[in-house]
């Protein structure tokens, strides 16, 4: 049995979403508005294995990304476009659909405006965790919290909490003032006690600097997540004795749960090369799963137009070099998790469809289409790996 890849473009929406306007995202379109606004974009090897025809078939329109050099990518390709069932639209909501565990009862939210966090829930926190208080207390993006109260963070000692529109409490200090260890170990704290709310997530948020306009988050973000609430594919896969290679946010994302090896990385750079690295080292009867997070996390959020064109373009750069480590057997998919328009209005992810895109030197090429759900793909690994079909989803092996 061969191995299968995942390689997860976190944010990447290609538009269409029929529920968008649920969501309040109706036209979002992070591929389709990325590529008009930069004036096209050089991605010959996802054009060669059908994004440009998935999101066609997604939003009703081709990306405008211009004239293509050849791609060396010569695979047989499966290429359609999947929509989401989960009640939101966050990363966790994402991930566990597409390991066959739909959200659909959805998570608890806090309110936007300040005060954001229950008074009995921040006293709990700020007791068992011995603090004098916290700042923020509110909905915020976290790199203009930051420089709005890490004066008064170092100065008074107290943490700043903040929330989204997604499910979660994010904490953000100072790394060496206050300290990572101290800081994820609140976080541990602060996830005990919004259990009774049906929080999805905790993300510790550290940052350095020493005066507001220069204060700078820094790669030690760690997120403690729910524990799903039922099987997924990973859970499944080390059960059956099989191997899960967990790259990056994927680790925090599955809360450490049906993993057998876990690799810490952060930047397009260094998580291209530990994937590639695995490539060449794992064995049959292995998922490989990397979290490309910088797509959401530095240029979605922060509606950094010009830097996801490049990161695409990056990404797409560093394709071909999958052709040295592929065996025979093995497969590749490339999907995403939810969008995040950076042309969109906020700074919060969109509701959108996204790419299933399968390649292998075995795979014969089709067209999948209109994929109604997330979990297809987690039920296609299932089904290649020769495992009892999950809950939800078709297989399109």
């Amino acid at each position: 049995m061969g191995r299968a890849i995942i390689l997860m473009m976190d944010s990447f929406g290609i538009g269409g979403a029929k529920d968008a306007e649920t969501f309040n995202n109706k036209g979002a379109d992070t591929l389709g508005h990325i590529a008009r606004a930069n004036g096209g974009l050089r991605i010959p090897n996802l054009n060669r294995l059908g994004l440009c025809e998935a999101a066609k078939g997604a939003s009703g329109h081709y990306p405008e990304i211009g004239a293509q050099t050849a791609s060396t990518m010569q695979y047989g390709v499966k290429y359609g476009h999947m929509s989401e069932i989960s009640k939101d639209k966050d990363t966790v909501s994402g991930h566990w659909e597409l390991a066959g565990l739909p959200n659909l009862k959805g998570w608890g939210h806090f309110p936007p405006e300040y005060p954001s966090f229950p008074a009995e829930q921040k006293k709990k926190i700020c007791t068992e965790a011995k603090l004098k208080g916290i700042l923020g207390n509110k909905a915020a993006s976290g790199t203009v919290i930051i420089q709005e109260l890490g004066e008064e963070h170092l100065q008074s000692g107290k943490p700043i909490f903040y929330t989204s529109a997604d499910s979660n409490i994010q904490i953000a200090v100072h790394e060496q003032h206050f300290g990572l260890e101290r800081l994820y170990h609140l976080c541990e704290i602060a996830y005990k006690h919004v259990v009774p709310y049906n929080i999805g997530r905790i993300i510790a948020r550290p940052f350095v600097g020493e005066k507001a306009g220069n204060f700078v988050r820094t790669t030690n973000r760690r997120d403690f997540t729910a524990q799903p609430f039922g099987e997924t594919l990973l859970d499944r896969l080390k059960a059956a004795g099989k191997n899960v290679i967990a790259i990056g946010a994927i680790n925090d994302i599955y809360a450490h749960r049906g993993i057998t090896r876990e690799i810490r990385g952060s930047g397009l750079k260094d998580l291209w090369n530990l994937t590639l690295a695995e490539l060449k080292t794992a064995p049959d009867d292995s998922l490989i799963f990397t979290n490309f997070e910088d797509f959401d996390m530095l240029w979605g959020h922060r509606r950094d137009v010009k830097g996801y064109a490049q990161g695409l373009e990056y990404f797409d750069s560093r394709l071909p070099e999958i052709t040295f480590g592929l065996r025979s057997d093995d497969i590749v998919f490339i999907t995403a998790d939810h969008g995040n328009d950076p042309t969109f209005t906020g700074t919060d992810h969109t509701r959108e469809q996204v790419p299933a895109l399968m390649f292998g030197k075995r795979v014969k090429s089709e067209n999948i289409g209109q994929r109604d759900t997330f979990a297809d793909l987690g039920q296609t690994i299932a089904d290649f790996f020769g495992l009892k079909p999950l809950d939800y989803g078709r297989s399109f092996l």
